[in-house]
């Protein structure tokens, strides 16, 4: 004999799923194809984002002095560069662990692990793209009342291999962002 539901919680249970809420076994593979793609995206965003950092420099000649400039001159960029290598090293870590999860089975104790992880992740994500964001836009346009000039007319190609490395860098924020939200509603509604 099936348990008795109120029509309250039925209707409550009838407007999740129609929401759409997972309610099947064919929608909790769905979301760990999802979850397993957008930890891979992340992964490959930040790893690039590293790539593209570390390899941008430029040369010039200021006032008669060849000047070498490089990523590792602002201290804001060296912090991208670290959080960008933490959130692609746990991202590949994560994968593997998302892996191990669906075969053992969905515990509500590493769900809640895993939602953590993600929070933690995207904040480092979100803290590095802002730091780099707020010195990168000091240097393409400078601040006229404190007197910090423009250094991107000097130095183009390195600023805009910058910029580059920091939209690679948000994607992958982007993709923590939308992994919260899934281990949230994991967390909530399983």
């Amino acid at each position: 004999m099936a348990p008795e539901v109120s029509r309250d919680e039925a209707s409550f249970m009838l407007q999740a799923k129609s929401m759409g809420f997972p309610a099947s076994k064919s929608s909790k593979g769905s979301s760990f194809m999802a979850q397993i793609v957008l930890r891979v995206f992340a992964a490959a965003f930040s790893l690039a984002a590293i790539c593209v950092m570390t390899t941008s420099s430029q040369s010039i000649i200021l006032l008669g002095f060849n000047i070498n400039a490089h990523y590792s001159d602002s201290s804001a960029m060296r912090f991208l560069l670290v959080a960008d290598t933490i959130v692609c090293g746990f991202s590949v870590l994560s994968v593997l662990f998302v892996y191990c999860l669906s075969w053992s089975g969905s515990d509500l104790k590493y769900q809640f692990c895993l939602f953590l992880h993600d929070m933690v992740l995207m904040g480092l994500a979100v803290s590095g793209c802002a730091a780099a964001t707020a010195v990168g836009y000091i240097g393409r346009y400078g601040e006229e009342k404190m007197g910090w000039m423009a250094v991107c007319s000097h130095v183009g190609k390195l600023c805009n291999q910058m910029m580059i490395s920091m939209v690679f860098s948000y994607l992958a924020s982007v993709s923590y962002f939308a992994l919260s939200v899934m281990s949230g509603h994991k967390v909530m509604f399983e």
